[in-house]
């Protein structure tokens, strides 16, 4: 049985410095497919904090003074986590992690025990262990929450135990409490820099507690400071590092696409670190208009500093732009992370980035990224107001909930100043700083002011998710360097596995049409199944939505568009005649790619009855991935160069499904398409006998360089890619002669109709 060692939150006594180990873990039957794990927290200065969730819970939008329950569902373990965790700083203790299953099928997380930090008891012996004797903390609390995954994909409470067998603590000591106290991401970056510049502990402290408007709001002690200015001097890979290194030259030599670069010393494991394989950096070329920098592990206290960068891909699924290890977090740091990532993707810049709202991080967007649009994240702003406004939400259960509303459900700048004035006013918030520098930065996060921008997102409700979401079940608090490369592979390969499946759901089960609009049945030739599931969702809804000329300038015509029995909702759409172009105020197909209800109205009333091009996102369709040309020159790979296992896997996936949807058209064309398959079959048969040996590069300080390769092979490669495009060009040929012969065909049949219906008329005469 595979055990992995976890770092746990415990609970510290208002006062106390001590702690005490977990209880041992019993000897339990497990199943075949699942094995379990325990918790070891012999390491005494072990603070890793379970704060927050990589998605964000069903339950963002209900009472936050909601009670749990056995069956209540979340939408990932996270979830359930922060849930738990939000609860018990609102009654007042700390929790910790305890058992919790792996499946054996894919290494994900199925279950998970959350437990109060004062469960088990000291372990027998280890008094003798220890120079000093340490406060008791673990009195055998019984109180707990057990998650498991069901087959849906949610998480369910299958266990629930409220009652505690000691004194819970006050709501104004509950911030000393050990899960709910740590250095965030902010103030990490903050202490980085001071200490940079040679402040030591006591006026980096001051400089906080006058940056938080007070001692209580900067969530962690002193001590905390020191212990985290002490680490950051020693803070290395340790004998990860030499992981790591495997890793990239395993990387180097197996994928010739592969880059990557280290900012410092990386033989002493001490330097930053970014990579990424070619097919990320293909993907890039695809879905690179927005980006998301997730840095979860400053707020979740990760044991890794593992940072992604990702994206959406046509299915709507997140897909990854590079990876980073950064042991640093000052502002140098992130802009050369950012520099390096931007090499990598040859040097093309996003419409628009989605990071934290850290000030470090966003004084290095704005230099590394001066056009492109930045945007906090969301949740992160919802979790820190749980910090910076912990008396409201204590003493207010109903505000998380009117805050969150005034955010997403706002649909103008108007309405969302009236709302947010009235939410100040109500609460009495007009002198907290925090709020007021949110509300400075608005423009950043809100999401009526981000509409005008492409992120990629269905809905505005989805940024209120946590940013950390393709590697969600594989990486948390608890992962170590080693275990990270290996969960790192396996979510990889699962992502690849999902759009595999997606690009199969697509081609092969065509979506039911609910309408005989010429429109619906284009879309669904055009776009991939989840993405034309939502344009059909807004086209069935233009039945509801009446669209009304108020304003007719000939060229340009302006329409009101409200839905039936809801006028005081309306939007506007101004129309381009001759264009064929609209825009609307709810400016959903800039925000999403999507065309939205309103527009749909006006086109049904003015007749358009096929969608303008100009809507159709080609990164929203089944052919996002196809005549992808990669600047070889500026990935660094030489123009013969092959590519990694796994973009080559994707190419040939993208071509035959094509190849399917066209050879299958009549048996003419299946004829054609078979015999060309079984030549190509047969050359790349004789091409697998010649034995030929992939190129091969080598990791030198960061930067790669290549190995020279026989010519021989370099020229049996380039021979074998001409006679398959010969083959290409082939099929083509033969296709384009089956088209002239139908058309012929057609015209023919055409000309013996006029000829019938001649004869039909001299009869008559």
């Amino acid at each position: 049985m595979d055990i992995e060692s976890l770092n746990v939150m415990e609970f510290d006594d208002v006062g106390g410095s001590g702690r005490e180990d977990n209880v041992a873990a019993p000897d339990l039957e497990r199943p075949d497919d699942f094995h379990l794990e325990y918790n070891s927290n012999n390491n005494s200065n072990n603070q890793d904090l379970l704060e927050g969730p990589s998605t964000a819970s069903s339950t963002s939008n209900w009472d936050p003074n909601l009670e749990p329950f056995e069956g209540m569902e979340f939408d990932s373990e996270q979830a359930a986590r922060i849930f738990y965790n939000s609860y018990a700083r609102r009654i007042g203790f700390s929790t910790r992690v305890s058992v919790y299953q792996r499946s054996r099928r894919d290494g994900s997380i199925i279950c998970r025990q959350i437990v109060c930090s004062r469960e088990g008891f000291r372990r027998e012996g280890n008094e003798n262990r220890s120079k000093r004797q340490r406060t008791i903390t673990r009195v055998g609390c019984k109180a707990q929450m057990t998650v498991k995954k069901q087959s849906c994909g949610k998480w369910a409470v299958t266990k629930l135990i409220k009652e505690h067998n000691h004194d819970l603590v006050p709501p104004d000591k509950v911030h000393c409490l050990r899960s709910h106290r740590h250095v965030s991401g902010p103030a990490r970056s903050l202490i980085d820099t001071l200490q940079a510049a040679g402040m030591g502990p006591s006026g980096v402290m001051s400089v906080l507690i006058k940056e938080s408007g007070g001692i209580n709001n900067v969530g962690f002690t002193k001590v905390d400071c020191q212990n985290y200015m002490s680490s950051s001097r020693q803070r290395t890979l340790g004998s990860g590092g030499q992981v790591v290194f495997y890793y990239l030259k395993q990387m180097q030599a197996e994928d010739s696409g592969f880059f990557c670069a280290v900012q410092g010393d990386f033989d002493n494991s001490t330097g930053n670190i970014f990579w990424a394989d070619a097919n990320s950096r293909m993907n890039y070329t695809c879905f690179g208009d927005t980006v998301t920098f997730d840095t979860t592990y400053r707020t979740n206290r990760y044991r890794v500093p593992f940072a992604p960068f990702t994206g959406w891909n046509h299915h709507g699924q997140p897909v990854l732009f590079g990876c980073a290890l950064l042991l640093n977090e000052s502002e140098s740091s992130f802009v050369w992370l950012f520099e390096t990532w931007l090499a990598a993707m040859s040097g093309r810049h996003p419409i628009s980035i989605t990071t934290d709202q850290d000030r470090i991080i966003r004084a290095a967007v704005s230099q590394v990224f001066p056009g492109t649009r930045h945007r906090f994240c969301k949740w992160n702003i919802f979790r820190e107001a749980q910090e910076k406004l912990s008396d409201v939400y204590h003493s207010h259960p109903a505000f998380e909930v009117e805050f969150q509303r005034c955010i997403n459900m706002t649909e103008t700048v108007d309405e969302f100043e009236s709302c947010w004035e009235s939410l100040v006013e109500r609460y009495d918030l007009g002198n907290s700083e925090w709020l007021q520098s949110m509300y400075n930065a608005r423009q950043q996060w809100v999401p009526v002011y981000l509409m005008d921008t492409f992120f990629g997102e269905m809905s505005t409700m989805q940024g209120s998710d946590s940013i950390n979401s393709y590697f969600d079940g594989y990486i948390n608090a608890s992962t170590n360097i080693q275990v990270l490369i290996k969960q790192h592979e396996k979510a990889i390969t699962n992502r690849y596995e999902k759009e595999v499946k997606a690009d199969y759901d697509t081609m092969n089960a065509p979506p039911v049409l609910k309408t005989p609009s010429p429109m619906e049945k284009q879309a669904a030739n055009l776009y991939t199944r989840k993405i034309f599931m939502k344009f059909q969702e807004e086209l069935v809804e233009t039945l509801a939505y009446p669209a009304t000329v108020i304003d007719d300038m000939g060229s340009t015509i302006t329409y009101r568009v409200a839905k039936f029995g809801e006028d005081h909702k309306a939007h506007f759409v101004r129309f381009q005649v001759f264009e064929k172009r609209a825009s609307c105020s709810c400016q959903m197909f800039e925000f999403s790619g999507i065309i939205c209800r309103h527009i749909l109205a006006v086109f049904r009333v003015t007749n358009v009855l096929t969608l303008p091009s100009y809507y159709i996102l080609k990164r929203w369709t089944r052919n996002a991935k196809s005549q992808v040309v990669l600047d070889e020159h500026a990935l660094g790979l030489p123009s013969n160069s092959q590519e990694s296992f796994a973009v080559r896997c994707d190419k040939l996936s993208q071509k035959a499904l094509k190849y399917i949807e066209e050879g299958a058209e009549s048996t003419h064309i299946y004829n054609v398409a078979m015999n060309a398959l079984h030549e190509a079959t047969r050359k790349v048969a004789a091409a697998k006998k010649q034995g030929l040996v992939p190129i091969q590069n080598t990791l030198v300080n960061g930067s790669q360089q290549l190995q020279p390769c026989c010519l021989d092979q370099d020229k049996k490669i380039q021979e074998l890619t001409d006679e398959l495009k010969h083959a290409s060009q082939q099929c083509e040929a033969y296709l384009s002669k089956l088209l002239a012969v139908l058309k012929d065909m057609e015209e023919q049949k055409l000309k013996i109709s006029v000829k019938i219906q001649n004869v039909r008329l001299n009869l008559k005469d």
